[in-house]
Parts: structure tokens; C-alpha cells; sequence
């Protein structure tokens, strides 16, 4: 799962949103800093990401890519359920995703202040560039992975992802559809407690 599906599985709570959001970047020694509702939509996040790799279905996407993808088919997955999530929004999102991400951005914005420094930069062109929703376009995941291009050893195993969409998207959408309210329920559970 990426940004908007993380975003959306945060049982409607901003802090608990906060905190999904930063599950990728905070290490456990530094959960101390933040608000006990923060930290929890952290373990929320991983919560969410251990179930995510585990899934069957999460699996045999991740298997069905590798051949083109090697070692970065789970991110490509998570991205690609991204691109899926905004795509079939009114199927699983609360009203529009334009209206879900400006009132993401505005509670990104209005906690910035405790996020780490390295998201001081990433979150205002998050907002900029419109990424929730740009994720439902093949534009925007393009976008998207020319960014995560840069930051890994082997790039090369991130080219050819509009392909990778035109050959494997019924099969991912189905893959989603089946797994993505499975962890909706997880999630309503952790939040229960």
C-alpha cells in the first residue's frame, strides 16, 4: 500500500491518519516524540504493510511482476494498488477522492511541524503535484516512479511500469478488489480497541 490507501485505512482520525502517513519514516526509538494517537496510527501502518505482504492475492501479483520488476515488485505493487484505489474510488473511498485528498493535504499541512525534516520538503510537493489524485492516471504513476527511480540501486527494474499497467491491470484489479476489504476489516478492528 502507497500514500493514498494508507491515507484512506485511518478509521477517519487525523491523528491516527498523522501517524499512518509516518509509519515509513520514523524508526521505533524515535515513537517517544509523538502523541500516543500518532503513534498508534504508526502501528497501524505497519499493521497494515505486514498483512499487505502476507496476503495470497498481494502475493501472487508480487510473484506475477517479478520477471520485469526483480526486487522492487512489491513496491511496484503497492503503487500499482495506488493507481487502482483512485481508480475505483466510489467503490471504496468516502465521496470524491479530489474532496478525501485536499482534506488529507490539509491535515498533512497542519501537523507538519512534527514531522521528520525530510518530509518538510516531501509533503508541500505532495500538495503541489496533486499525488493522490494524480495517482489514478497514468501520467501520475509515471510521475511517481521517475521519483522512486532515483532513490533505489537498480532503476532499471523500475522502467517499463505503463507496460506493466496495460498487461496486468484486470488481474491487479481483481487482485485488489478481492484483498483491499480484507484489510478495511483488519483495520476496523485495530481501531476498535
Amino acid at each position: 500500500m502507497n500514500f493514498l490507501a494508507h491515507l484512506l485505512l485511518s478509521c477517519e482520525q487525523e491523528e491516527l491518519m498523522i501517524g499512518n502517513f509516518l509509519g515509513d519514516f520514523v524508526k521505533n526509538k524515535e515513537l517517544p516524540q509523538f502523541s500516543e494517537a500518532v503513534q498508534q496510527g504508526i502501528r497501524l501502518h505497519r499493521l497494515i504493510d505486514t498483512f499487505t505482504d502476507a496476503h495470497p492475492l498481494v502475493r501472487q501479483g508480487t510473484k506475477r511482476i517479478h520477471h520485469r520488476h526483480g526486487k522492487y515488485a512489491g513496491v511496484v505493487i503497492d503503487v500499482l494498488y495506488d493507481y487502482v484505489l483512485a481508480n475505483h474510488w466510489t467503490k471504496f473511498g468516502p465521496g470524491s477522492l479530489e474532496a478525501f485528498a485536499q482534506g488529507a493535504y490539509r491535515t498533512l499541512e497542519k501537523h507538519l511541524s512534527i514531522m521528520p525534516e525530510r518530509l518538510h520538503s516531501i509533503v508541500p510537493r505532495m500538495i503541489a503535484d496533486d499525488w493522490l489524485v494524480r495517482y489514478g492516471t497514468l501520467d501520475g504513476i509515471a510521475y511517481t516512479f521517475s521519483r522512486i527511480q532515483k532513490r533505489v540501486s537498480r532503476p532499471e527494474f523500475l522502467e517499463n511500469i505503463l507496460l506493466t499497467i496495460k498487461e496486468e491491470e484486470a488481474a491487479l484489479t481483481q487482485e485488489f478488489t478481492a484483498f483491499f476489504p480484507e484489510i478495511a476489516n483488519e483495520v476496523k478492528v485495530f481501531c476498535a480497541c
